[in-house]
């Protein structure tokens, strides 16, 4: 058998001065110096990739703060259970979240943290045995508060909020964005899913009442959405597949109701893995027509601390 070895010594090159280069030492790292402030931190960042993005996201969320865009926050359960409600509650302070939309998980861990002082209970121990998910005060208290809102027409986050803020004992009211949204009159929804949440187990669960409000939740996000256009930003912080899938279908209906508006805001993923829903959900598809996506991958807990210390260093809250 004959091998045929190309011949190297015919190869053409090129010089170095004529080529385009992606890195040169004005995107490095900065080592750590005399200013040892978030704000230095974030500026030492070197300018490439996610670092990159990261930093465009911060900007423009600031940028439409101050601009009185809309900032809409969807949000997933975990995010909750590694303890970054206090931080979404800096960005409802600040004035910079305009409405938040979770899950029907996160709206459970949040409610249980602020009503009992506690949540995330071990799910392996208990579905040994049944017990999981079959806590009695969680189950009575969330659908007993669904079921007024339901009669009163309200939605399923305006629901638990009113419920919450009644109470006369609130061991985590400090870490609870439903709390929080009632205190400042940003809209709060939650998106349940029948069957896929704890509160549905209880023998309160009343499925006409989940959902007419979770129902009426839609429409109000829907309606919150039209805030976005031309500078806005939504991010979708840790749902794999809830949330993507009901903003795709709110941005639907906005649109149809206004011309094709919102466009031109920022669409921004940030999640432990990649998933396709978020990113074809909320990054790619969304934004075809104009507009800003990214989508960043880390653990919440790291990731989600930074975006909301950089928001609100670039607008110089205290």
């Amino acid at each position: 058998m004959r091998y045929r070895e190309a011949d190297v010594t015919r190869l053409r090159t090129v010089p170095f001065q004529g080529r385009e280069n992606k890195v040169d030492p004005s995107l490095m790292a900065a080592a750590p110096g005399a200013d040892r402030s978030f704000h230095g931190f974030l500026a030492s960042l070197p300018d490439v990739l996610a670092a990159r993005d990261l930093r465009r996201v911060i900007e423009h969320v600031a940028a439409a703060a101050r601009a009185g865009k809309g900032v809409v926050l969807l949000l997933g359960g975990h995010v909750i259970k590694v303890g970054l409600g206090p931080l979404v509650l800096r960005l409802i302070d600040a004035g910079v979240v305009t409405h938040v939309a979770m899950n029907g998980a996160a709206a459970i861990h949040d409610f249980e943290l602020a009503a009992f002082g506690g949540t995330s209970e071990d799910v392996e121990a208990g579905l040994t045995d049944g017990s999981f998910g079959m806590v009695e005060e969680t189950g009575a208290t969330m659908n007993a508060a669904i079921a007024a809102a339901a009669a009163g027409g309200l939605g399923m986050g305006e629901g638990l909020a009113l419920a919450l803020a009644e109470r006369q004992q609130l061991p985590g009211a400090g870490a609870s964005i439903l709390l929080g949204c009632h205190r400042h009159g940003v809209p709060v929804t939650v998106h349940a899913a029948l069957g896929a949440e704890i509160i549905h187990q209880h023998p309160m669960a009343d499925g006409a009442a989940i959902g007419a409000t979770s129902l009426q939740d839609f429409r109000r996000l829907a309606g919150s959405l039209p805030d976005l256009h031309q500078g806005g930003a939504l991010l979708n912080w840790g749902s794999a597949v809830m949330m993507p899938e009901v903003f795709l279908k709110a941005l639907t209906v906005a649109r149809n109701l206004d011309g094709g508006r919102p466009t031109g805001f920022l669409a921004g993923d940030f999640d432990m893995i990649r998933h396709y829903r978020p990113r074809m959900n909320v990054v790619q598809r969304p934004t075809k027509e104009g507009g800003i996506g990214i989508q960043l991958t880390g653990h919440h807990e790291l990731l989600l601390p930074l975006l909301v210390w950089g928001v609100l260093d670039a607008l110089g809250t205290d």
